[in-house]
């Protein structure tokens, strides 16, 4: 077989979440649910700390690219899976394909960056109070989260550059609701052994090794907390678990999804719904809900909208 790209496969069949018609209303409904009640709220807290003086603190700057990260990550996959819910034949373009693997690694692993940024933000205010407005000051801040931009972009163009050189000749059955690499990979003809070792490299063991470094990270943190005497300590504390919280609903599918080879399992699509869909709307709100300050302000916000 010739080693340059010979594809020849136009469009790719979605096997879909399930065939069951009741099992897809109940997730039609599930998802509409969470889009008409759980997306505006992200997009409320971005506008909250846009508009409030009061949280200009790089914590609040950086939840504010979450809420904004997370909603436009729930655009990638969630949409297309409410059309096909509709459609008796679930086609995507090749292109269709590439592009929708491109967005979600790219806005996946900005946000995995996101998270670790985080993560630095709170050991510095925590662990350096003293330092913390010299070193987390405003061009710091914008730098990282160029840094994060950039690097989801680069961890993304290097899964779909690996795609690109497969050729795909045969077969065209995705047996999954998106496209993703590890079921667009054994669709390709040729022996793709090293490509996946590559990726598992590029997804799974960054992934993992990001996710264990966040963990001993917050670990550090806590046991600074626990063991200070300051009046911040009980809202320190809420702030770091809230934090794990996120890790572990973003990681957690990310690492079962990634870091084994690509044989498929029962429970692949049912932890991806949760990956792409459930989880990305819930991060910021669960956020949000245990922060006093962003809830207090997001009160007197739609307090103002209902007076007028």
């Amino acid at each position: 077989m010739e080693k340059e790209n010979s594809t020849v496969v136009t469009e790719f069949i979605l096997a879909g979440l399930t065939q069951s018609q009741n099992i897809q209303l109940l997730v039609f409904v599930l998802i509409l649910i969470f889009y008409i009640i759980i997306l505006p709220g992200n997009f409320l807290i971005i506008l909250t700390i846009r508009s409030d003086p009061s949280l200009t603190a790089p914590l609040y700057f950086f939840l504010g690219n979450l809420a904004f990260l997370d909603a436009s990550y729930s655009f990638i996959v969630a949409p297309r899976m409410l059309v096909d819910f509709l459609s008796d034949k679930k086609v995507i373009s090749y292109r269709g394909c590439i592009t929708q693997l491109f967005f979600l690694h790219f806005l996946g692993g900005g946000e995995m960056l996101l998270l670790i940024v985080m993560a630095f933000d709170r050991y510095i205010a925590i662990c350096r109070p003293l330092h913390y407005s010299t070193v987390m000051n405003p061009r710091a801040c914008y730098a990282l989260l160029l840094a994060q931009w950039l690097g989801g972009f680069v961890h993304s163009i290097v899964q779909v550059a690996l795609i690109l050189r497969l050729p795909f000749c045969g077969p065209n059955r995705l047996d999954n609701f998106f496209c993703d690499v590890p079921q667009v990979i054994k669709l390709a003809c040729t022996d793709t052994f090293v490509v996946e070792l590559l990726m598992v490299f590029n997804s799974g063991l960054l992934t993992l090794l990001c996710f264990l470094g966040l963990l001993a990270s917050y670990a550090v943190i806590l046991c600074r907390v626990s063991g200070s005497a300051s009046e911040g300590k009980s809202k320190a504390l809420s702030t770091c678990t809230t934090h794990v919280i996120i890790i572990l609903l973003m990681f957690g599918p990310a690492i079962f999804i990634y870091t084994r080879p690509f044989t498929a399992l029962s429970a692949d699509k049912v932890v991806s719904f949760f990956h792409t869909v459930i989880f990305p709307l819930m991060n910021p709100v669960i956020y949000t809900l245990r922060n006093q300050e962003v809830k207090a302000s997001m009160r007197k916000i739609l307090s103002q909208h209902m007076v007028c």
